[in-house]
Formats: structure tokens, sequence, C-alpha cells
């Protein structure tokens, strides 16, 4: 257990479900307080919060667009009148909506880009202010530790979702500009690149046998990823066992980005 993360606020975008549930349920296993929003499943978001607590932590869910300015305002002062602060912000929420290239029409490209990139964006910005506004007993520890989870689609082209690379390649960027600039103020802003990772939305690809094969001969490790794999690392990323790595992103995608078709000579 990270006992700096016990008793921590941490919220944690798009935690009704996949990857943002499993980390809900890592940081109520090291006994955070989890805010848990959620866009329109408030029922799988309330399930989690009641998982949240069995395993030893508290849980509250909060609605919010990520994508609307005026609601990520209004999470947060929500966080601020119920808490009084917060110390860790996983960036989790996405989406895809896959269309070829040249039949991609612009409310294709705008649904991902304004959840993937302009929400991470307007969390990342009013967390930053609610951080550098609180006050540290040491000076020399982080006031607040951002994650974002992006995708090794941040550097790996992928046909038919030239819109979720697109956003995915821009967090990152995103990530690494923010973390610059907020360095002197001791906010450290990381991110998570999952590769293929079990969910409820592609669970069909690694059930079909043609589907999963493919995608296996991608993963020089030899399995899929776990939602599991991906909260165990974001919860050691917001840790102070990682307070001096800001600027980063770890990889958890089994070697896919070594690029198992040239193992044996391409």
């Amino acid at each position: 257990m990270q006992q700096s993360l016990n008793k921590k606020i941490v919220l944690i975008t798009g935690a009704a479900t996949g990857i943002g549930k499993a980390v809900a349920l890592r940081f109520g296993q090291e006994g955070s307080h989890v805010i848990i929003n959620y866009l329109n499943r408030k029922a799988d978001a309330e399930t989690v919060a009641e998982a949240v607590k069995a395993q030893g932590g508290s849980a509250v869910c909060m609605q919010g667009d990520i994508s609307r300015e005026d609601d990520v305002v209004k999470l947060f002062a929500a966080i601020r009148k119920q808490f009084g602060r917060l110390d860790v912000l996983v960036n989790n929420a996405g989406m895809q909506q896959d269309s070829n290239f040249i039949d991609m029409t612009l409310d294709d490209w705008n649904a991902v880009i304004n959840v993937d990139l302009t929400g991470h964006f307007l969390c990342a910005r009013e967390a930053a202010r609610l951080f550098m506004q609180q006050p540290q007993e040491d000076s020399d520890r982080s006031p607040g530790a951002m994650v974002f989870i992006t995708s090794v689609h941040q550097n790996i082209p992928w046909s038919r979702r030239a819109n979720y690379c697109a956003a995915k390649a821009g967090a990152a960027m995103l990530m690494k500009t923010i973390a610059q600039e907020l360095a002197p103020h001791k906010i450290r802003v990381n991110a998570i690149a999952p590769g293929a990772v079990k969910t409820p939305i592609n669970i069909e690809n690694f059930q079909n046998p043609e589907s999963k094969e493919k995608i296996m001969r991608k993963i020089p490790y030899g399995r899929a990823g776990k939602v599991e794999d991906i909260a165990a690392a974001v919860a050691w990323l917001a840790s102070d066992e990682a307070e001096y790595i800001t600027g980063e992103t770890i990889f958890v995608d089994g070697g896919m980005e070594l690029f198992a078709d040239f193992a044996h000579g391409g």
C-alpha cells in the first residue's frame, strides 16, 4: 500500500467503467477519498463508489461533461466546497468515434478532440489553479499531481482513427508542456500510455479468435493488458515514491512499442 495516498483527495474523470473504474478501485485500496466523475452512467458510477468503500476508501460521484467548460468549472467548485482541496487528478475520460479519414465529418473529429484533448486541458487547468492555492507544510513536496491517460497511439498511427490519434498525441504534448510550466510550483504532471487493454468497449475483439490473434501479434509480452495493470501504474505515479518524476510518459503496453513484427527480421 502507498501510505502517501491514504486520505488523499483523488478525482478520476470517466470513472464509471473500464480503466477509470479500475483506477478508482485501486485508489480505494490505498485508502484515498475518490471522486468518481461520470457523464451519463450514474448507476455504474454509484456501483463503483460502493466498491471503493468496500475496499477501505471513501467515494462520491460527481456528474459532469468534461468537454464543457462550464461543467468542469462547476465540478471543481463542488470539489473545493466539499473537500477544500484536491491532491490528484487522473485525466482518464476518453472516447473513440472511428471513420475512414475521407468520410470523417467535422462532428466525428470534434467529438473525440473535445473529450480526449480539450477535456483534459480544461480539467488540468482547473486542477492547476486549485493546486497553486493550496498551502503546503513541506515546500519540497508537491501540492498536487496529475496523471493523464493517453495511449500508445500518441506515437503509433492507427487507420480510421485520425481523430483519436491526434487527440492522444496532443494530450501527450499538452502534458509535457504544462509539466514544464508547473514544475517550479512543484506540481507534477505525467502520463500513462496503455497498449491493448481488455475493457468492456473492446472485449468483443478479444472474444473473436481472428481479431484476438491479430492483436496478440502486436504484443511481444504475449498477453493483453488488464485494467489493473494500468491502475497500478497510475497509483504509483501519483504517490510520493514518484515525487521526482514529472513530464514523463510510462508506456504500459506489454512491449507494443517494440514493434513485434520486426522481432524476426520484419
